[in-house]
């Protein structure tokens, strides 16, 4: 969720805090839990907590869609879709497939967590403190991407991919094909998500740099 434009609503910083408080639970489930019980294990004792965390994420997308904040609603709806279909449409729906009941689930856990850890932390810093987040965190918000993205959306297509068959076999050919559309949406949308956070690394890297120090959002 991006910066308050002058909105008086005083729950964006709570949810930004509340979202990172939740993905650092995530976070040190797969680094306190996973080793010990392994997977499928795993999976299946984080699968409901983890969709609901993300699914708080469509406040963003009423946000964005109402003017709250300045985040692009198709940037928005985009993110947040494609993470809805994976805790849904197979964390949910298709849980008995070979893609989250592998590493790949721990690789996705990993990159997401981290990825929005950081984004709320740094949301809910420059709303609530003049000076903005943390120089440490600036970085951190504008850098991991580079890792972190490329890790997440290869998890996700991963996993709908090995669900392709179940999918058709315990629903319908329809929902199979659902699933192919959004592994294709993938294509044109990866670049352009992904360009967007390098054109906002330069402006936040360019104003870090600056005498002034000053921090874009």
């Amino acid at each position: 969720m991006s910066k308050k434009l002058s909105s008086p609503l005083s729950f964006l910083p709570l949810y930004n805090l509340f979202s990172a408080v939740g993905w650092s639970y995530l976070l040190y489930s797969v680094v306190s839990l996973y080793p010990k019980i392994g997977q499928p294990s795993f999976f299946y004792q984080t699968r409901n907590i983890a969709t609901l965390i993300q699914c708080g994420a469509v406040i963003e997308i009423i946000n964005s869609l109402l003017g709250i904040v300045r985040s692009p609603l198709s940037t928005t709806v985009a993110q947040v879709s494609s993470r809805l279909l994976v805790v849904i449409g197979i964390f949910q729906l298709l849980p008995n497939t070979s893609g989250v009941q592998s590493i790949v689930y721990i690789s996705l856990l990993l990159a997401w967590s981290i990825t929005e850890i950081v984004r709320y932390l740094y949301y809910f810093f420059t709303l609530v403190f003049k000076s903005g987040a943390p120089k440490i965190l600036v970085l951190l918000r504008y850098n991991l991407f580079w890792v972190l993205y490329p890790t997440g959306v290869a998890s996700e297509l991963c996993i709908i991919y090995c669900a392709l068959n179940a999918a058709e076999t315990q629903y319908c050919l329809l929902y199979k094909r659902l699933l192919q559309v959004a592994m294709i949406a993938y294509i044109p949308g990866f670049p352009v998500l992904f360009l967007h956070m390098v054109t906002q690394r330069k402006k936040v890297m360019k104003g870090l740099s600056s005498p002034s120090g000053k921090k874009l959002s």
